[in-house]
């Protein structure tokens, strides 16, 4: 406990390694899926394995919410949307394609976002229809028989293959008409509104059957696992389902949930999303509609997480309308407080979020002040360093303290040579002598320790972040430093504190001590900028209070 730098050192590394376990593990790619790589390469979808179902959930309609969910594989050539046509949707935010085959939002680009600075026209696809990366939105009616309600596999006809939103328009309405062979007639209208990543899907049904009608709706997203979403082990976040509801809040069920137990639940006011780092996509239901969540695991290693309605009838003459939204964006909490409760959590912060949304809220907040997001998290640093000045003032007096005693220390060491025990004794009656608490360095770090973590998960989630410039060479401060420069400065400033802080007596502990600068250089090359950025402030304020506290002390001293 001579250095509580060791400890901190160590248990940063720890961390490294289990984020780089839970990479492995979870980004490993899967062998199943090697043949529908090369079928995305080759530009075709790929072709299913085995026998599917028809994907549709069989759920009762005229009925109540039962207890088990159905919902099944998909077959290749209706994820592709190749039996009917595609409907071409631009917004100012969005591009996308729509089949008319049941509906299904089968591909999607955030024109705001960019691959890599390298490709700043190659935008950001969040769904697809190809094998290796099937990503896709479905949605439909059940009727209480085969065929009489349209399902994502029902073909619906549009007048047009292309609605683009003009300069002086805010919306788009894209209609598609179903009708059965006994006078209903389903409108399913996707409406668009400018700046938003929201989509309204409704359905209007037209009854002239002669008789009541039932049916209820549905809405699901079915991918693969990814093989990778540009994560690397210093930069793990999760990529899966996850689902709200007011009693359980905030659930994460990942592919292997979604393989070994099927979701089986009843709840209102809740959502359901796959996400990944930086973007989304939710299925979200009417507030006060209770609906059925269900999961499924598919042939081709493909997943289900959807949730369907309660039936309504519409009598013979009548009409009625359907709802249900669907966001498919980045994780811009703002807009995701105001469009269903709990689905900013979507920006995974953890056991901390209690801490990292009020350092975000701080962030954003400077951010608006400064317009630079480097210099927000600088200032921010400086914010949080005077937050914990007298913790930290505590922490290097008692290092300061220490260091004063170190050749008496060594003293000791010398004198009692290999005798750990009348060493260790030895050193404990001079601390008791001199009135130093050994440990007094301890609590006043630990303390800031969650704070620091919040903060790390604040700058890797936050997708406001994502290719946002610094300054000169820093392009994109959640990308790595491509000149390492930043790293190298963090490395020295370790050197420097080490220096500052008492010599531990046991000469294994010293050689590790002057060999984690290295080491963690190496570690912090991989990182983010904008985290290296962080860690360099923090440790230059550091020193510099480290060195002044220890400068008034052994003025004291003489």
């Amino acid at each position: 406990m001579d250095n509580l730098r060791l400890i901190l050192f160590f248990t940063l590394a720890f961390l490294g390694l289990l984020i780089y376990q839970a990479w492995q593990q979870d980004y490993g790619v899967p062998a199943q899926l090697e043949a529908e790589q090369a079928a995305r390469q080759s530009g075709t979808p790929a072709t299913p394995q085995g026998g599917e179902d028809s994907g549709v959930p069989t759920a009762a309609v005229k009925a109540d919410l039962p207890k088990a969910a159905a919902g099944s594989a998909v077959p290749g050539d209706m994820q592709s949307g190749l039996n009917g046509q595609v409907v071409h949707v631009v917004t100012d935010l969005l591009k996308l394609e729509i089949s008319t085959q049941g509906g299904t939002v089968q591909r999607a680009n955030l024109l705001e976002y960019f691959e890599t600075l390298d490709t700043p026209d190659l935008k950001v696809e969040l769904f697809s229809p190809y094998g290796a990366d099937l990503y896709i939105a479905q949605s439909g009616l059940i009727g209480s028989e085969e065929g009489q309600a349209p399902s994502h596999e029902a073909l619906y006809q549009s007048e047009q293959t292309r609605y683009e939103m003009g300069e002086n328009q805010d919306q788009l309405i894209i209609p598609m008409v179903w009708k059965s062979s006994d006078g209903v007639t389903v409108t399913k209208q996707f409406t668009l509104n400018r700046g938003s990543y929201l989509i309204d899907v409704d359905y209007l049904i037209e009854n002239q059957s002669g008789e009541s009608w039932a049916a209820r709706d549905y809405g699901q997203l079915q991918r693969v696992e990814p093989d990778g979403d540009g994560n690397g082990f210093t930069t793990y976040t999760y990529t899966g389902g996850v689902y709200y509801n007011p009693k359980d809040k905030y659930e994460k069920v990942d592919f292997d949930d979604m393989a070994s137990k099927k979701l089986d639940i009843d709840t209102n006011r809740g959502w359901l999303a796959m996400i990944q780092h930086y973007f989304l996509s939710a299925w979200i239901p009417p507030k006060d509609q209770v609906e059925h969540y269900y999961t499924n695991a598919l042939s081709g290693g493909k997943y289900l997480l959807g949730s369907y309605s309660p039936s309504i009838t519409v009598e013979n003459g009548q009409t009625e309308k359907i709802s249900r939204q669907l966001y498919v964006g980045p994780k811009l909490q703002d807009q995701l407080e105001k469009i269903a409760e709990g689905l900013e959590l979507t920006v995974d912060y953890g056991w901390l979020t209690v801490i990292a949304k009020p350092i975000f809220w701080l962030l954003k907040t400077i951010h608006n002040m400064v317009g630079n997001w480097g210099w927000a998290i600088i200032l921010l640093t400086i914010l949080i360093k005077a937050v914990f000045y007298k913790l930290s003032e505590t922490s290097y007096k008692s290092m300061a303290n220490m260091r004063k005693f170190t050749p008496r220390v060594q003293a000791l060491k010398d004198r009692y040579g290999d005798d750990k025990q009348r060493f260790q004794q030895a050193m404990m009656e001079l601390y008791k002598t001199e009135k130093i608490n050994p440990l007094g360095g301890c609590l006043p770090i630990l303390v800031q320790i969650p704070v620091f973590i919040a903060l790390y998960w604040v700058l890797l989630e936050s997708v406001e972040l994502r290719h946002a410039p610094w300054i000169l060479w820093i392009e994109s401060l959640s990308e790595k430093d491509p000149y390492f420069i930043l790293p190298l400065i963090m490395g020295v400033s370790m050197f420097v504190q080490q220096k500052l802080n008492p010599a531990p007596p046991d000469p294994m502990q010293a050689k590790i001590m002057m060999s984690l600068p290295f080491v963690f250089t190496i570690f912090f090359a991989f990182f983010p900028a904008g985290l290296v950025l962080y860690w360099v402030v923090n440790n230059l304020i550091s020193i510099a209070q480290q060195w002044y506290i220890t400068r008034q002390i052994e003025k004291a001293a003489t």
